[in-house]
C-alpha cells in the first residue's frame, strides 16, 4: 500500500479537470479549420472528401477508444499501489497495442473504404479525393491509436497539463500546415491529410518525450513483466468490456440519429444540431469524469476507502456544478446558439421546440458520467458493461413505447431515459465497488 501524502482537495480536483476541459476544447476548433481550409478551393467535393474521410477514420479509432479508459484505470491503480514496475509495463503495453491496431488498419485499409462507400455511397469525384485524403493519412494510424494509451497513462498520474499540450501543439500544428499546404502550396485534400499525418506523429513524439523518465530506468522493457500472462488476461478483460459499452453507447446514439431522419429532414437537421449540445455536456463532464478515473484508481490500488469516497464525491460535487452551469447557459443562451448554428428558419423553430430536453440533459446525465469515471478507475468494467446493456434495453423499450404516440419527442424521452438508467444501475452497483477495497 502507497499512502499519498496529498489530500483530495477542490484545487487538486480542478487541477486535474480544467486542462482535460481546455483540451476537448481544441478539437472542434481543428475540425472547423479543417473544412474551413479546403472550402476556400471553391467546390464542393473537396469538403465531402475531407469530411467522409475523417469520419470513417474517426469512427475505426474511436474502436480503440477503450485503451485510453483502460490503460487508466489499470495505471491509476498500480500508481496507487507504488508498484512502479508495473506503471512502466502498463506504458509498454498500451504502445504495443496501440502499434499492432495501427499496422492492422493500414494493412485493412482497401476493405474498409470500400465498406465505407458501401454504406454511404458518393460521387466518383469525392470517392476519388477520398481515397487520396486516407491514403495519405492512415500510415498515422499507429500514433492516433498509440496516444490513446499514453494519454491515460498521463491521465492516471494526474498528468492531464501534459495532455493539454499535446492537444494545443498537434492541433496548433495541424491549423498551421492546413494553410501552408492547403492554401499555400495548393496541395488540396492531399495537403491537409498531410498535415494531420505529419501533426499525429509529432503529437507521438512529444507525449514519448514526456514519458521519458519512465524510458530513462530498465522497468519499461522487463518483458517478463510486460508479457506476464496474468496481468495480460486482466487487460484483456478490462478492455474487451470496455470496447462492448462503448459499442452499445454509440449504437444508441446512431440509432437515435436513424430514428430521427425518419422523421423528415427538418427534425432530422434539428437533432443534429441539438446533439452538439450534448457533445458539449460530454467534454465539459469528460475533465471530472477523468479526474475520477485517476484519483479512484490511486486509491483503489492503495487500498484506501475513506480516500475512495472522498475522491468519487468531490469529483462528483464539481462534476454537478458543470452540469448546473451547463443548464443555465443552454436555457438562457440555448436559442441564441441554435441562430449561429443554422441559418434556416424551419430547423431553428424545430430545434427550439426540442431545445428543454437539452436543457435537462446535463443534469439528468450527470450520475451517468461521474460513475462511469468512478468505474473506470476502479476497473470495475463488467459492473459498466453490464449496467449498459441494461440501459441500452431500457432505451429500446423507451423508444418502441414512446415513438410512436410522441414522434420526436418520444426520442428525446428516450435517450433522458437511457441516461438516467445509467446513473440508477450504476449507482446501485457503487456499494459492490466499495466492497472490493476491503475484500482485496
Amino acid at each position: 500500500m502507497r499512502l499519498d501524502p496529498n489530500p483530495i482537495t477542490h484545487r487538486r480536483v480542478l487541477y486535474i479537470a480544467v486542462p482535460i476541459v481546455l483540451s476537448n476544447a481544441t478539437g472542434p476548433i481543428l475540425g472547423a479549420v479543417d473544412t474551413g481550409v479546403v472550402g476556400q478551393l471553391g467546390a464542393a467535393a473537396p469538403i465531402g472528401a475531407v469530411g467522409i474521410g475523417a469520419i470513417v477514420l474517426s469512427a475505426v479509432y474511436w474502436i480503440f477508444g477503450f485503451l485510453r479508459m483502460g490503460t487508466t484505470g489499470l495505471t491509476s491503480q498500480a500508481f496507487g499501489a507504488g508498484n512502479r514496475a508495473e506503471v512502466a509495463a502498463l506504458l509498454t503495453r498500451a504502445l504495443l497495442i496501440g502499434g499492432c491496431a495501427g499496422l492492422a488498419i493500414i494493412a485493412l485499409q482497401i476493405p474498409m473504404l470500400w465498406a465505407a462507400f458501401q454504406i454511404s455511397p458518393a460521387s466518383a469525384e469525392v470517392e476519388g479525393l477520398t481515397r487520396d485524403y486516407m491514403q495519405i493519412r492512415i500510415w498515422s494510424a499507429p500514433a492516433a491509436i498509440a496516444m490513446f494509451g499514453i494519454t491515460g497513462w498521463l491521465i492516471a498520474q494526474e498528468r492531464t497539463r501534459a495532455v493539454l499540450v499535446i492537444q494545443l501543439w498537434m492541433n496548433g500544428l495541424n491549423i498551421a500546415l492546413d494553410f501552408w499546404f492547403v492554401l499555400g502550396l495548393g496541395w488540396g485534400v492531399s495537403g491537409v491529410a498531410f498535415a494531420t499525418f505529419l501533426a499525429e506523429w509529432s503529437g507521438l513524439a512529444l507525449g514519448l518525450w514526456f514519458c521519458r523518465d519512465t524510458f530513462a530506468r530498465p522497468d519499461w522493457r522487463h518483458w517478463g513483466q510486460v508479457f506476464d500472462a496474468a496481468r495480460l488476461k486482466h487487460m484483456v478483460s478490462v478492455n474487451a468490456d470496455i470496447m462492448v459499452r462503448s459499442l452499445m453507447l454509440e449504437a444508441m446514439i446512431v440509432s437515435f440519429m436513424l430514428f430521427g431522419a425518419g422523421f423528415g429532414d427538418v427534425t432530422l437537421a434539428a437533432n443534429q444540431v441539438l446533439m452538439q449540445f450534448l457533445m458539449i455536456t460530454a467534454h465539459a463532464m469528460d475533465g471530472f469524469a477523468f479526474g475520477a478515473e485517476a484519483l479512484v484508481g490511486q486509491a483503489m490500488g492503495a487500498r484506501q476507502l475513506a480516500v475512495l469516497r472522498r475522491s468519487a464525491w468531490m469529483c462528483s460535487l464539481w462534476g454537478l456544478v458543470v452540469a448546473g452551469l451547463l443548464s443555465a447557459l443552454f436555457a438562457i443562451w440555448g436559442s441564441g446558439i441554435i441562430e449561429i448554428m443554422t441559418t434556416s428558419e424551419d430547423v431553428r423553430a424545430f430545434a427550439r421546440l426540442y431545445l428543454p430536453y437539452l436543457i435537462a440533459t446535463p443534469v439528468v446525465g450527470w450520475a451517468a458520467f461521474m460513475l462511469d469515471g468512478i468505474f473506470i478507475g476502479a476497473t470495475a468494467t463488467r459492473d459498466m458493461r453490464n449496467m449498459m446493456v441494461v440501459s441500452f434495453g431500457i432505451y429500446c423499450v423507451a423508444v418502441v413505447v414512446l415513438v410512436p404516440t410522441l414522434a420526436n419527442h418520444g426520442l428525446w424521452l428516450a435517450l433522458l431515459i437511457s441516461f438516467a438508467a445509467r446513473g440508477i444501475t450504476l449507482g446501485l452497483r457503487y456499494p459492490a465497488l466499495e466492497a472490493r477495497v476491503n475484500a482485496a
